[in-house]
Formats: C-alpha cells, sequence, structure tokens
C-alpha cells in the first residue's frame, strides 16, 4: 500500500468538472502566499535555532522548492487566481520555511513524478500527503505531521452500497495515479477473484481531479480519496457527492525529504516550533481538517 490523493474546492471544482486538464494539473509554481478562500495566517518569524540547523546550500538560495500535486483540496490545489498553490500542505510549507528564515516556492507536480523528483534533488521538499511507508522510505526520509484514513464516496443520489474494501467487487472505481487508493483496489480486486467474484474495474487517473470527473460523469461508481479530501469533496459539490461506508487507517502523513541533504532535522524541529506556538493548529483549523493533527512528529515512521 501507499496512500493518498487528490481534488478541488467550489466554485473551482465545479468548473473543473468540464474541464479537469485546466485545472490543478499545470506545472506552474508560485509562492504559497497566494490568495485563499480561507482566513489567512500569519507567516512565523525566523527561529534562531531552527536557522541554524539549515545546510548552507538551502540557505544560500533563501527558499525552499517544494512539490505538490495541487488536485487534493483541502490539502492542497490551485487557488482562484488559477496558478496559485493554496491549502494545508502549502501554508505549512510557507511556515516551515518562515521558521527556517527562507521562503517557501510551492511548485505543482504530478503526484507520481515527486519522489522521482525528490531523489533526483529536483525539489527540497515534498508536500503532498504522502502517507509515509517503508517502500518510500527507500527513496526519501520522512518527517510525520498529520493522520489520515482512506475513504469512499459516490453520488449522492443511486450509489451503490459499500461499507468496506471487501465490497468493492464488480465495481468502477475511481482513483489517482501512485496513491494508496490505487494499491488498495487493485489488491482488493485479487482477493475478489481468489473468492470467485468479480473484479475490481480500477479505473486509474494522473490527479484526483480526473477520479472526480470520472465520478460525477457516471464513469466510474465509486471514488476513492484520503478522509478529508474525500469529506472536503462531498461538502462542496452542492449535494451531487456523498461519503459512503467506513473510513480506514488512519495513517501517518510525511514531509518528503531527499536523503543525505542535512534538511530532516531542521523540518523536524521547524515542524516543532510551529506546535509549540500553535500556529499548526492555526492552519488546520483554517482549512477545517484539525482532526487529524498530530503532536508528536517522527522521523521514519511508517504505517506499514
Amino acid at each position: 500500500m501507499q496512500i493518498s490523493k487528490r481534488l478541488l474546492i467550489v466554485p473551482v471544482s465545479l468548473l473543473c468538472v468540464g474541464a479537469v486538464a485546466a485545472c490543478g494539473s499545470s506545472s506552474s509554481s508560485s509562492s504559497s502566499g497566494g490568495t485563499s478562500t480561507a482566513a489567512s495566517v500569519a507567516t512565523p518569524a525566523a527561529d534562531p535555532a531552527v536557522e541554524k540547523l539549515v545546510p548552507a546550500k538551502i540557505k544560500s538560495k533563501g527558499t525552499l522548492t517544494v512539490a505538490a500535486d495541487a488536485s487534493y483540496a483541502p490539502n492542497e490545489f490551485i487557488g482562484p487566481d488559477g496558478h496559485t498553490v493554496v491549502g494545508m500542505d502549502a501554508d505549512l510549507a510557507n511556515a516551515l520555511a518562515g521558521v527556517m528564515g527562507l521562503k517557501a516556492n510551492v511548485v505543482n507536480a504530478s503526484f507520481d513524478s515527486i519522489i522521482p523528483g525528490l531523489a533526483a534533488k529536483k525539489y527540497d521538499l515534498g508536500m503532498s500527503s504522502f502517507t509515509d511507508t517503508k517502500e518510500r522510505e527507500k527513496t526519501v526520509d520522512f518527517v510525520t505531521y498529520y493522520e489520515a484514513g482512506s475513504s469512499f464516496f459516490a453520488k449522492a443520489q443511486g450509489g451503490p452500497k459499500v461499507n468496506t474494501l471487501a465490497d468493492l467487487c464488480g465495481h468502477k472505481v475511481a482513483v489517482e495515479k501512485g496513491t494508496t487508493q490505487q494499491a488498495d483496489a487493485s489488491g482488493q480486486s485479487k482477493k475478489c477473484k481468489a473468492a470467485g467474484k468479480p473484479a475490481v474495474n480500477v479505473l486509474v487517473f494522473p490527479d484526483q481531479n480526473g477520479a472526480n470527473l470520472a465520478l460525477t460523469s457516471g464513469r466510474a461508481d465509486i471514488g476513492m480519496a484520503d478522509s478529508p479530501v474525500a469529506e472536503y469533496q462531498a461538502k462542496r459539490t452542492n449535494g451531487q457527492l456523498k461519503l459512503i461506508g467506513k473510513t480506514y487507517g488512519p495513517y501517518p502523513y510525511g514531509i518528503a525529504i531527499p536523503k543525505k541533504t542535512g534538511m530532516v532535522k531542521p523540518v523536524l524541529d521547524g515542524l516543532k516550533v510551529l506546535m509549540a506556538k500553535g500556529q499548526y493548529q492555526a492552519i488546520l483549523k483554517k482549512w477545517g481538517i484539525q482532526l487529524g493533527a498530530i503532536n508528536n512528529p517522527k522521523v521514519n515512521a511508517p504505517a506499514f
């Protein structure tokens, strides 16, 4: 398994139903401090103790390049201006950069390209609702910062009755490429066939916008995403979609960090500063996802 991904805020998400490629799938980059649909959270002042931990190579640039797949509201998505990456992860990236005495440049990238990009040192951090897993730790290090489960959602009218993964047999399920939901649905399909039941028809899309469009257009009858994202989608579609079944998990989100860059300690300590001063909690509250808050960030604490 792996966990993750994606979506878009109303009214943007509703506009994207007919034009997914133009919404959240470009490679534009921007400061994470751009226009948001929620109240702003002030960028924290630099913390001298954390500043000292930042490697000279990063400090000399003055910026942290942070990769996010901006199709997964409220965690990361494209804001109303059409290019700025906003959301919980973007705000947290901006805050972390602030305590390090840096600025964040949040770059929109496809989810399955981020970890390879980190390995190639294309990005300084990956903040895109990644679940910390042993498999991913072969390539990157993680600092955990949130907990989320996986949820199912469907059309509010006429949707199928699905309670757990075991109920997916014979259904068309829309997921984002490279996510836990893809792995879980594909794994369940094998179990269905082994039990003599119809396989799961797993429809895989480059981003969560495509998966959502498949559901609203009738190509798929079930969608899967991280719990805060699925809940957000259900709330923001004017009654078109609803949560179904039981959420499973939760699993830890981790900030992905290229190995041997010296950035694990400043990220860990910077996150602890944000938690101690209440700024971490303020960001989660801003996006209505404070139920997944943690108070003990860890290095490489995989869910599986």
